[in-house]
C-alpha cells in the first residue's frame, strides 16, 4: 500500500513505521547469534560473487532450488 503513496510520502510512512516499530519492540533490529552468521556468511559470499540474479531464481519453486 505504501508503494501508491508519491514518492515523496513513502519515505514519511517508511520512516514513521520504523519508529513505531521501535518504540514497541526495541530489540526489533537486533540479530541472534544465528542470524548474525547466516549475514556474515552471505555477505562474504556476495563479496565474493557467489550470488544469483533475479532471472536465476524459480520464485514460484524456492523450495525446490539447487543452491549447492
Amino acid at each position: 500500500m505504501i508503494d501508491m503513496l508519491p514518492e515523496k510520502e513513502q519515505n514519511f510512512a517508511l520512516e514513521l513505521m520504523k519508529k513505531l516499530v521501535l518504540a514497541w519492540d526495541p530489540d526489533f533490529t537486533k540479530l541472534t547469534p544465528a542470524e548474525a552468521e547466516r549475514l556474515r556468511i552471505g555477505k562474504r559470499q556476495f563479496a565474493a560473487g557467489e550470488s544469483y540474479s533475479d532471472s536465476e531464481i524459480d520464485w514460484d519453486n524456492l523450495d525446490n532450488m539447487d543452491l549447492g
